[in-house]
């Protein structure tokens, strides 16, 4: 099995460079309308949500094995874009910026890396449109959704402030960061189940379609742990996040379909299986366990999934069965139901880092 993974780790990372420069056409198109800061759209090719999200994977596979060419890949991106200049702000071209703030840290040059990250921190703190409430509003490259918590800001946005607050030692950053995670948890999570939804709007004050969205609730599982590893938490936010964790992982284990992924509506068995969204929630429980947040009993839920995902890379190391990016299913869960499949770089990052993680415990068991 070890040399299985490592096969299918090596693919994944070969098609990763393929993945990352590939052209959303749909998006492109899309922004040619609805360009919310009507600047350069070429900008945004590659300066997405889904790079972000795929280059975060590349560097913990980076920070695990220290193997130099991960790091030269992440660093020609990095000088590339910043040469040729970045879009405008907003919630979704900041998760860039959580990759670049990790490997400023490690190699602390060149100092250009740590002053786009400076600006878009103090970005974040000063301009970033917010609810009631001073939540952060989740403005995206073509929607203002005014007024709007989505589950997505917290891995997307709040993390890499947050990781700013830890490298530059500012407290404001620090309790900024945890106050967006106390106060999407007021929001967003179903009492019932302990999962998420998608999001709120205090225009109405309602959770919109009231979707227990996989990807969404993924999102989550990484955050939570993620976040406590970056920044020291005083006990008492500490253990509110760990319970919120406890509750969702409770109820992932029991909305698990019996092949070991997960449904893209997580409580809904008619729809489809979906593979980052599974491998997102693999990856979250097993570095929950490894850190002593969740019962190691609940790794057995998570390595449930290994299988069908290796099943899903396909030769040419291209993660299938990933669903195509989501907006907000505002009137009806079918929205989710009709979102498209499509090869993505979240897909492959969401993998490597289910597969770096199952690896290492199966080589302790």
């Amino acid at each position: 099995m070890d040399q299985i993974i490592k096969n299918k780790l090596n693919k994944l990372v070969q098609s990763f460079q393929k993945v990352l420069y590939e052209d959303d056409q749909t998006f492109l198109e899309n922004m040619k309308m609805n360009n919310l800061a009507g600047d350069d759209i070429s900008k945004y090719r590659f300066w997405e949500w889904t790079q972000g999200v795929g280059l975060f994977g590349l560097w913990k596979l980076f920070e695990q094995t220290k193997n130099e060419y991960y790091l030269e890949m992440l660093l020609k991106y990095y000088n590339d874009q910043i040469k040729n200049g970045l879009p405008s702000k907003n919630i979704n071209t900041v998760t860039p910026l959580l990759a670049l703030s990790y490997i400023y840290e490690y190699t602390e040059d060149p100092e250009k890396y740590l002053t786009v990250c400076e600006e878009w921190a103090e970005w974040i703190m000063l301009e970033l449109p917010r609810t009631k409430e001073g939540g952060f509003q989740h403005i995206t490259s073509d929607t203002l959704n005014e007024q709007e918590l989505w589950d997505d800001t917290l891995f997307m946005t709040v993390l890499f402030l947050a990781k700013m607050g830890q490298i530059k030692n500012n407290k404001d950053y620090i309790e900024e960061a945890k106050y967006q995670f106390l106060l999407h948890i007021k929001y967003l999570t179903d009492k019932k189940t302990g999962l998420w939804f998608h999001g709120w709007t205090f225009n109405g004050s309602h959770n919109f379609a009231e979707a227990l969205w996989g990807r969404g609730n993924c999102w989550i599982t990484i955050a939570i742990p993620e976040f406590i590893e970056i920044i020291h938490l005083e006990r008492s936010v500490k253990r509110f996040l760990v319970e919120t964790l406890k509750s969702q992982v409770e109820s992932l284990e029991k909305y698990q379909d019996e092949n070991g992924m997960w449904h893209t509506l997580l409580d809904d068995p008619t729809s489809y299986v979906e593979a980052s969204a599974t491998c997102g929630f693999a990856y979250g429980i097993l570095k929950s366990v490894e850190m002593g947040l969740i019962n190691d009993t609940y790794k057995s839920c998570a390595l449930k999934a290994l299988n069908p995902i290796l099943e899903l890379i396909d030769d040419e190391g291209i993660v299938k069965q990933v669903s195509y990016g989501t907006a907000m299913g505002r009137k009806t869960k079918q929205f989710y139901k009709d979102i498209p499949i499509q090869s993505m770089p979240y897909g492959q990052a969401l993998a490597i880092l289910f597969l770096m993680k199952a690896q290492g415990f199966l080589y302790e068991k």
